[in-house]
């Protein structure tokens, strides 16, 4: 279940109300007639059923509600309620499939601008990725993986493909192109300085490595790893499991791949340096086609179960809304 709170301005509060009512899967409805300050107004509060939800704030959103008021979302870790279980029988599906888009478009927005954070991450990953490939040491190889934050951009790039909106789709390229060519510039610059310190060689980078030469040597298992990595992602968000992202991120090699191009740059290896940059690519793409069909599917499943299901009369509606 989810808990709604919302500050309804008092002409909004009929069709709000209206909404809610009018809605399967809602439930513990409560009115605070004008509780609120700042935008003034009631609070209204309520919990809806997960796979209710993301009907339920579009119809909010129809009344005109986020740009008068607000609307506040979190999860109930635990209901105990005849009417909050009455509420998840009626509601179409299950709440661990259910897709909520205001949901992830909200953690993808997050996750997929150009901040200075998201930049010192990817940075630190690329260069403990760059340290890993020298040395031939896969764990450092999947600590960097685990680090890199290029799941974000790319999640968001693959709700913007699906929702056709541009600008997220352009702030989320802006943060893939600018992280990866800061991180790699920076980690070139850093590699330098490691052989300076003879902590690096070209002699010990181009050594044979096969704990890690995979990252310079894409071949189809690349593509098809970053397609199932990509797939394992989005489910994970849309399911609010995101737990799973870091098995996810040490499934694909963006971030070792980057770093050892980086690496591979600073010592004018261009056999390394290709190899690398087409691994990156690769995986790029599997995670992105991956992810936009994933949304697909489940967008076309989610409209399918809604048309399928049993809209409850009056009296059953009411019922569940007690």
């Amino acid at each position: 279940m989810l808990h709604l709170r919302l500050i309804v301005p008092p002409d909004l509060r009929e069709p709000v109300l209206n909404s809610l009512d009018a809605s399967v899967g809602v439930t513990h409805i409560v009115v605070l007639p004008d509780a609120a300050v700042r935008p003034a107004g009631d609070v209204v509060l309520c919990d809806v059923a997960r796979e209710s939800a993301d009907e339920v704030l579009g119809a909010l959103r129809g009344t005109g509600l986020p740009e008068r008021g607000a609307i506040d979302v979190s999860d109930i870790e635990l209901t105990l309620s005849a009417a909050a279980d009455e509420a998840e029988r009626l509601a179409p599906g299950e709440g661990a499939d259910a897709l909520v888009w205001e949901s992830v478009a909200e953690i993808t927005h997050e996750e997929s601008t150009l901040t200075g954070v998201f930049l010192a991450f990817l940075t630190v990953a690329t260069m403990l990725a760059a340290c890993g490939a020298v040395l031939d040491s896969a764990i450092l190889i999947v600590g960097a993986m685990a680090v890199g934050p290029e799941f974000g951009p790319l999640a968001g790039l693959c709700v913007a493909v699906v929702q056709r909106r541009l600008r997220p789709a352009l702030r989320s390229l802006n943060a893939l192109v600018t992280g990866f060519a800061v991180a790699m510039a920076l980690t070139v610059g850093f590699s330098l300085l490691m052989d300076g310190f003879g902590l690096f060689s070209e002699a010990r980078f181009d050594a044979a490595r096969p704990s890690t030469s995979f990252i310079w040597q894409p071949d189809a298992t690349s593509f098809v790893v970053a397609f199932l990595a990509g797939i394992a992602g989005l489910l994970s968000l849309t399911s609010a499991k995101a737990g799973m992202l870091v098995g996810v991120a040490i499934s694909v090699t963006t971030v070792p791949a980057a770093a050892n191009a980086a690496v591979a740059l600073g010592y004018g290896d261009v056999r390394q340096f290709w190899g690398s940059s087409v691994q990156l690519l690769l995986n790029m793409a599997g995670i992105v086609l991956a992810g936009v069909l994933t949304l697909l599917v489940q967008e076309r499943a989610w409209a399918l179960i809604r048309r399928r299901r049993r809209r409850p009369g009056r009296g059953e509606q009411t019922a569940a809304n007690g």
